[in-house]
């Protein structure tokens, strides 16, 4: 049902793109026809805006991959640089929480570790909605903060590093096997606030997978039990994305892959001072707005990367689709 839904939308949308460019070509034909410049300029912006419609439908329809339609599991990790890391990946998470609440998506927190004195050292939160893997899969890498660092007393600029990993929700239609054998299953006690059965009991889990090394951990829960079921669905998630990534591999398609934390392998920088700016690396799409960006404006840099994954170019201007 949800699929057909989904193919009813793109179709209804397609049919009302076409039925709107025929008016606005009648129109202006008899704007011309008429000498009537003001209509004429007015339908070529209802043209214009036809045309950006048009776009984003044709962005939505690469999402075709077997796992787009998703929702998404997304971490975010600082790197090393303590404070002004950790605080650099709590403002990639409400960067991307931002970005989720504007596109109507539900939000749930998985996990979260706080750093010493600020920000965060590690987050994880579930992303559920149509297509949530596969917008959010093109964020996938380092991501680079430039700025004045405000827990410097001498006013001294600093870079900081944090990386954030995307991986699909499994659903009920794609299998994956899991031997008991070959995972380790530990118990412990929550961190962080809950009250005190959240702290008292050992409610808090981690399954490592022995074989690959992947390890997930639950805390947000009260009861083990429901912790011990959202690390299986993140560990299976995380294995078959490992597969996807090995048949992208295979296909040599565009794979956004998990490096170090730190130079030389960030996909986008985020710059404060002295400048402003914000550049994706891959795509070279760029932003004079940064405040705009880290408020959740990520569409831009999205549509290009995903034009680039699916062997298109992206468009010059791809910014102004909105």
């Amino acid at each position: 049902m949800r699929e057909r839904q989904k193919l009813d939308s793109a179709l209804g949308t397609v049919r009302s793109l076409e039925n709107e460019l025929s008016d606005a070509t009648g129109l202006i034909e008899m704007a011309e026809a008429e000498g009537d410049a003001a209509m004429v300029a007015d339908t070529e912006k209802q043209i214009a805006a036809i045309a950006a419609r048009a776009e984003k439908q044709r962005l939505q329809s690469m999402l075709s991959g077997e796992a787009d339609g998703n929702d998404a599991y997304l971490e975010i990790h600082a790197g090393a640089g303590g404070t002004e890391s950790q605080d650099w990946a709590s403002m990639l998470f409400r960067m991307y929480m931002r970005w989720a609440e504007q596109h109507d998506y539900k939000l749930q927190l998985i996990e979260e570790s706080e750093g010493e004195s600020a920000g965060l050292k590690s987050a994880t939160i579930r992303v559920n909605g149509d297509n949530a893997y596969g917008w959010l899969k093109t964020e996938q890498g380092v991501h680079r903060l430039v700025r004045i660092s405000p827990f410097d007393s001498n006013a001294r600029r600093h870079t900081s590093f944090s990386s954030v990993t995307v991986y699909p929700v499994i659903d009920q239609t794609i299998e994956i096997d899991v031997a008991e054998k070959d995972v380790r299953i530990d118990v412990y006690r929550a961190s962080g606030a809950g009250g005190q059965h959240v702290n008292k009991t050992e409610s808090a889990v981690r399954i490592t997978h022995l074989p690959t090394g992947i390890a997930v951990a639950c805390q947000t829960e009260r009861s083990q039990h429901q912790n011990r079921a959202n690390c299986w669905d993140m560990l299976k998630a995380k294995l078959y994305e490992i597969e996807l990534k090995k048949k992208k591999d295979e296909t040599g398609a565009f794979v956004g892959e998990k490096a170090e934390i730190g130079w030389g392998h960030q996909i986008r920088s985020y710059v404060l001072q002295p400048y402003q700016l914000v550049k994706d690396l891959r795509t070279g799409v760029e932003s004079r707005i940064p405040s705009d960006v880290l408020d959740g404006d990520l569409d831009p840099f999205m549509a290009a990367a995903l034009a680039q994954e699916v062997g298109g170019k992206p468009k010059e201007k791809i910014e102004d689709l909105d």
